[in-house]
């Protein structure tokens, strides 16, 4: 089973998708939010059926307080519309200065302007994924040995 990390956004969703062992997050690709309800559900199916999707993680736009505001809203609509639409269970992660991270490392690559917000979204659907990926992970894995 595979998880797929969502970026979401008014028009665009940047997606990452983990490896067959949970461990790692790459970025797949970037979608437009176009069309009719139905061609939106089926995109999402799609992808759910190719690439073997068990769980989708969200990133949950919190305040730097931690509290929820309007955008929040949003994605939880989001979320329940996609659970409903692609049939897998939602999770959500902190997003908290995901964009930032992704714009430094595009800046870092030197990526060309016409593919930028493509490639940061994409960027922070990996930050998203792998923060995810690794507070499953049990503490003895992620602490160095001796």
């Amino acid at each position: 089973m595979r998880i797929l990390g969502l970026d979401y956004g008014d028009r665009h969703i940047g997606l990452a998708l983990s490896d067959l062992l949970g461990i790692t997050a790459q970025p797949l690709s970037t979608i437009e939010l176009e069309g009719n309800n139905a061609a939106r559900q089926n995109v999402f199916r799609e992808l759910v059926r190719r690439h073997e999707i068990g769980l989708i993680v969200i990133g949950m736009p919190l305040r730097m307080d931690g509290s929820e505001g309007t955008r929040a809203e949003k994605t939880r609509a989001f979320a329940a519309w996609l659970e409903k639409a692609a049939g897998v269970p939602i999770a959500f992660w902190d997003e908290r200065l995901t964009t930032h991270q992704a714009l430094r490392s595009v800046q870092e690559q030197k990526v060309r302007l016409k593919d930028k917000r493509s490639v940061v979204n994409q960027i922070a659907a990996v930050i998203i994924l792998q923060g995810y990926l690794e507070s499953r992970r049990p503490d003895e894995i992620l602490a160095p040995t001796d």
